[in-house]
């Protein structure tokens, strides 16, 4: 098999192609990027009961692997993201989530396994939550920050695409936090106000 290449001034000019593996999401020549417990604790409502977990043991919440995309315009990144099973006082795993340096920026997920939300949100107040399982796909509409709930008991994995230079702003989400959160109530999921949104 051959592999056709050209010459250009920066991006990927070459076709190529990458394993990872569709139980678990992840892909054996490209690191992970992980987030523990006591990396994102801020982010959830109950930091106290964050802080009594951490004391025991520091749970590894979720990971991503970007799957070697250089971020130049034209081309597109992607990658896999796998947020764990668990709770923080009734409030379950989630990524910290993120706008788009280019807000201007749509996404899609696919979902590989488990069961999970997608949070979104826009600057101007609006909010979907789309529910996933595996062979769904949600677009993430452009403008919306979004994160990544784990409601179920296996591992959430979604396989992600977008923009390659669109970039990632994590200090919105971090100080503002999303109006909305998502928690467990008489065993299923509930999503209500957050009561720390600014």
């Amino acid at each position: 098999m051959t592999t056709a290449t050209t010459e250009s001034g920066s991006g990927i000019d070459r076709a190529f192609t990458i394993l990872f593996n569709l139980t678990d999401g992840k892909s054996p020549s490209q690191p992970s990027t992980k987030r523990y417990l006591a990396d994102v604790k801020k982010m959830f409502i109950d930091s106290a009961a964050a802080q009594q977990i951490l004391e025991k043991e520091n749970p590894l919440v979720y990971e991503f692997h970007e799957l070697g995309m250089p971020s130049d315009a034209g081309d597109l990144a992607f990658g896999t993201s796998i947020t764990y099973p668990g709770k923080v006082a009734g409030e379950y795993y989630m990524t910290k989530g993120h706008f788009h340096q280019i807000l201007e920026t749509a996404e899609v997920y696919y979902c590989i396994q488990g069961h999970g939300m997608m949070m979104m949100e826009n600057p101007a107040g609006q909010w979907q939550c789309q529910e996933l399982t595996p062979g769904k796909a949600v677009y993430v509409p452009k403008r919306f920050a979004h994160r990544s709930i784990n409601i179920g008991p296996k591992p959430f994995v979604t396989f992600f695409c977008f923009r390659a230079d669109a970039g990632h702003d994590y200090k919105t989400i971090e100080s503002k936090g999303f109006r909305k959160i998502v928690v467990e109530k008489d065993g299923k999921p509930d999503i209500i106000d957050n009561p720390r949104w600014k």
